[in-house]
């Protein structure tokens, strides 16, 4: 589960932006009784740096004829548990990932699922009490790593944390969002495969009326699957000692082979998220992408070519996040800087519900090796 961590390690981790200029999308496009496409978009040059705004609606009219978007179907859980310490204090458990039958990766938080608390020795034991269900015992096996507030947890008789969270389980979400929002609100309209903590949200602004107007424009649509964990752990002393756990992905031959084709007419490979772009990178071998199913450990760094992708469309990550160092394998730190405070200036909204930045480049890389052997 560690994570392969590639290219050099000096890297600008926070752009010297600093969390209070960031203006937090606070609830849905929705709640404002707008789309979810009612979103702004940053345009960057990876090479010049220069950068422009748009709204996300004017998305096709920003990409061309031969692009493809390969997009995350992953859908997400109701991943939030409400739990009962041995001294009765309710807390809830946010759980990461499944890695066995009854066991987990998960963070201990407060009450309301927004403040994370230190990891608990192990041998504590929490309990999940449901009517219907009964009572479950859930105990700490130990920590996940050494730098980690996540933890490993067993369920009493391995029993399957499903059922309860189809009947207890919320969203997760952050200090940030004001008021709960369904689960419906998390997920994007390409969901499948249930297995994400977090949403891909990344996705999540492209609405039916946008994918009818990328059609019109010839751009096409490919998928995989990779089930996001948590993203609440920051950056502390580096990436190089960051804790990024790995993440099951599925990559279909059919997605290989629309690479493939993409590249061989010049289209632009565009990663729709983040989560796309790790799964690609894992996916390569010896230069090779292949499709298959395994862990996502690729943590990406600046002077790292991404495999297989041209471009990224994505939210607006905050400062000392893996993501924004992924970011820099796109761009370079000082450009990433100028656009940043260019979108802080003009209001721009963070985080999950927020608007979203699109770094693209005029021509693609030189095509790449492609197999459809299963790894």
């Amino acid at each position: 589960m560690s994570a392969l961590v590639e290219g050099a390690l000096d890297l600008d981790l926070d752009l010297g932006i600093r969390d209070e200029w960031l203006r937090a999308a606070t609830e849905p496009p929705e709640a404002r009784g707008a789309g979810r496409d009612d979103v702004r978009l940053l345009l960057q040059d990876p090479k010049t740096g220069s950068f422009s705004h748009h709204h996300f609606r004017a998305l096709p009219d920003l990409l061309r004829e031969g692009d493809l978007l390969v997009i995350n179907r992953s859908r997400t859980l109701p991943a939030s548990l409400p739990i009962c310490a041995e001294d009765g204090t309710p807390l809830r458990l946010h759980l990461a990932q499944r890695l066995a039958q009854g066991m987990y990766r998960a963070e201990l938080r407060s009450e309301d699922g927004l403040h994370p608390l230190p990891a608990p020795a192990a041998g504590a034991r929490f309990t999940l009490r449901e009517q219907s269900l009964g009572t479950l015992v859930v105990q700490v096996l130990s920590r996940a790593h050494p730098a980690s507030r996540q933890i490993l947890v067993r369920t009493a008789g391995r029993r399957s944390l499903l059922p309860w969270m189809r009947l207890l389980g919320q969203p997760i979400r952050y200090a940030y969002v004001q008021g709960r929002w369904p689960l419906s609100a998390y997920q994007t309209i390409f969901a499948g495969p249930a297995g994400s903590a977090e949403m891909p949200s990344a996705a999540r602004p492209l609405s039916r009326e946008v994918l009818a107007g990328l059609k019109r424009r010839g751009v096409r649509l490919t998928f995989l699957t990779l089930h996001c964990g948590l993203s609440s752990e920051e950056v502390e002393e580096g990436i190089e000692g960051h804790y990024l756990p790995a993440e099951p992905y599925a990559l279909p031959s059919a997605t290989v082979q629309e690479i493939a084709r993409a590249t061989a007419r010049g289209g632009r490979v565009i990663a729709v998220g983040t989560t796309v772009v790790r799964a690609l990178q894992s996916a390569c071998a010896g230069g090779a992408l292949r499709p298959g199913r395994a862990l996502a450990g690729a943590l990406l760094r600046p002077g790292v070519r991404p495999c297989a992708v041209d471009a990224l469309l994505t939210g607006m990550h905050a400062p000392k996040s893996s993501h924004l160092a992924l970011l820099e394998a796109f761009v370079s730190a000082p450009l990433l800087r100028r656009a940043y405070l260019g979108a802080i200036a003009q209001g721009y909204r963070w985080h999950e519900f927020g608007d979203m930045h699109l770094i693209l480049p005029d021509a693609p890389h030189a095509p790449m090796r492609y197999s459809l052997e299963q790894e």
